[in-house]
């Protein structure tokens, strides 16, 4: 099936992209599952901003002891430990997550790779897009393999361009600034003395197939993606005409 625009209409208006993205994350993850070597497994994480915890400040209750409907006489939680007032607050922002995420299990669970499916926020605002580009250079610094999908055609910015940026990738290195849909692979290794990051990107477009991406799990071993199957998958599971 050729990659669908999910973000105008007449699909956008009878589907939301957030259920079509956690449908083809599923799609995505099955289908590692299926080719991963034993002592690995993948599995999607869907939310908006990163897992940050809520200030226990915030909450306009504090427990209490009193007698409870039972007759029992309720109790404090332990006592936890509180900081001093911070010196500075800074204000953030934290990237969406609609990503697959590969663990070997192994050795104790290890995140080996990511697939990480553009959000429109992600794309939004500046901060926004520093927020996941940092997200991705983090994860290759830390060894951990990465394949970047953008189908988002309602807002125009290339995150692969910006992770090479940051990166301090040449410019040659760097898709068009025409390509705003993309699939982009990084394969962090260590060749001899030599600290490198193998790059895959491919344009994409609305209407064309999508290609076959690489998914490293370690500097030799490589699982193909079919983002086609894997795309045409997740559009019938949400009863998407082609």
């Amino acid at each position: 099936m050729p990659l669908r625009d999910h973000f105008h209409p007449p699909l956008s208006t009878e589907r939301r992209w957030e259920s079509f993205h956690a449908a083809w994350l599923g799609s995505l993850a099955d289908a590692l599952n299926r080719d991963l070597p034993a002592g690995y497994f993948a599995e999607e994480q869907t939310h908006a901003g990163a897992s940050v915890e809520i200030d226990v400040g915030t909450f306009a209750e504090a427990a209490r002891p009193g007698v409870e409907g039972n007759g029992g006489v309720a109790t404090l939680p332990p006592q936890v430990w509180s900081p001093p007032a911070a010196a500075f607050t800074l204000p953030a922002v934290f990237a969406d997550d609609f990503e697959v995420r590969v663990i070997d299990s192994r050795s104790g669970p290890r995140l080996v790779a990511a697939i990480e499916l553009v959000s429109p926020g992600n794309k939004d605002r500046a901060e926004q897009r520093r927020a996941f580009v940092t997200k991705c250079a983090s994860y290759l610094h830390q060894g951990i393999h990465v394949i970047i999908l953008d189908i988002v055609t309602e807002r125009r910015a290339n995150l692969h361009n910006a992770l090479l940026e940051m990166l301090q990738a040449p410019t040659e290195a760097r898709q068009p600034d025409a390509v705003q849909l993309y699939a982009a692979a990084y394969r962090p290794l260590r060749r001899g003395e030599r600290e490198e990051i193998d790059v895959w990107p491919e344009a994409l477009a609305v209407g064309a197939a999508l290609p076959v991406m690489p998914l490293a799990l370690s500097g030799e071993y490589c699982l193909p993606v079919d983002l086609e199957a894997t795309y045409t998958d997740a559009s019938r599971r949400r009863r998407i005409e082609s």
